[in-house]
């Protein structure tokens, strides 16, 4: 093949457990179901409240471990959503052409400044 080599685009997913799975998704789901069983067994079912309590664990880590388009699972998209709204909001341009070159050489001398031609 001339040195080039073909990925497929699932690599990623052979990495994973059953293809879906981190190790830290299956524990999550593993103790969400294990606190769902126990509660099921010590909380009375006569009531609807008690039992969408009993279940809530379940439900909720479940969610966490349900697969997002884009994302690995909806615990990633959370954790990238927090990065995004605490992480840092201004940006600084880095880039290589500047507008207004004579401005920028005012304010700070001691950049490195490029010239456009």
């Amino acid at each position: 093949m001339n040195g080039n080599y073909l990925i497929p685009a699932n690599t990623k997913r052979g990495q994973l457990i059953l293809g879906l799975f981190h190790m830290v998704d299956l524990i999550i789901l593993g103790i969400g179901i294990v606190c769902t069983i126990i509660l099921i067994a010590i909380v009375p079912m006569d009531q609807i409240g008690f039992a969408l309590l009993a279940i809530s664990p379940g439900l909720f880590a479940g969610f966490l471990v349900l697969p997002v388009a884009y994302y690995h699972n909806v615990r990633q998209l959370i954790t990238e959503l927090i990065k995004y709204f605490i992480g840092r909001k201004r940006y600084t341009w880095k880039g290589w052409c500047f507008l207004n070159e004579s401005e920028f050489e005012s304010k700070d001398e001691s950049r490195i400044h490029y010239t456009t031609r």
